[in-house]
């Protein structure tokens, strides 16, 4: 298990080092990143990625730094680009029955099985191994969507997969504007919930849909 410390230069663009690392062994390398842990409604969705070892993909970022018309645009250029895509979600009931560290594990396994060929190594970002057991060699990588440029590409494409889901079921909910705040903290998403209580979309054992349901009760 190797761990990597917080970037000197967050600024600079990902790259390809850990990943040339373990091209050098013959190993077929995939970035994981996740996204929605922290939202009130809505799944946690990982992304798997195997970038090419023979060519280079410009302009890819920690995905939180990009508009999202550009966050698209690379999301479809990355799908005729890598090698090998997968995409995993753990929906908002599995969060409430499991709990958000189990129901990681499940969408980031889903992810990874997703890809079309089997990675030997996994380079995962942030400082918690959530693929263990899973029989991978894992690579944690802290603030790797802003070092590494396949966990990059996986929080583009994580990003750009959830956002889609909850733009899609907006309509369905239509008071919670899940298309502009995607199930996290907003003023008129708050609002709903303390207006109208928790739709089927949200993580009804969440402490803050809980506190808003039964504020609403208590009118």
């Amino acid at each position: 298990m190797r761990t990597v410390s917080r970037p000197a230069h967050p600024s600079r663009p990902p790259g390809l080092t850990r990943e040339h690392a373990w091209w050098s062994e013959g190993a077929r390398v995939a970035g994981i990143d996740e996204v929605g842990r922290g939202a009130w409604a809505g799944p946690v969705t990982f992304a798997a990625v195997v970038l090419p070892s023979d060519r280079r993909m410009y302009k890819l970022r920690d995905s939180k730094l990009l508009e999202p018309s550009e966050r698209a645009r690379l999301a479809g250029r990355l799908r005729g680009f890598a090698e090998g895509i997968g995409i995993g979600h753990a929906t908002n009931h599995e969060i409430d029955r499991l709990g958000m560290s189990e129901a990681m594990r499940m969408a980031a396994r889903r992810a990874v099985s997703a890809l079309p060929a089997q990675p030997e190594v996994c380079l995962l970002d942030g400082n918690w191994d959530f693929l263990a057991g899973y029989g991978t060699v894992n690579e944690r990588v802290v603030y790797g969507d802003a070092l590494c440029a396949s966990i990059a590409a996986a929080s583009i494409v994580a990003k750009v997969a959830r956002d889609s889901l909850m733009t899609a079921a907006c309509p369905r909910f239509p008071h919670y504007r899940f298309s502009s705040n995607k199930g996290y903290r907003a003023p008129v998403h708050r609002d709903a919930l303390a207006e109208r209580g928790p739709c089927p979309l949200h993580r009804h054992t969440w402490a803050p849909v809980t506190s808003l349901a039964q504020q609403r009760l208590r009118w």
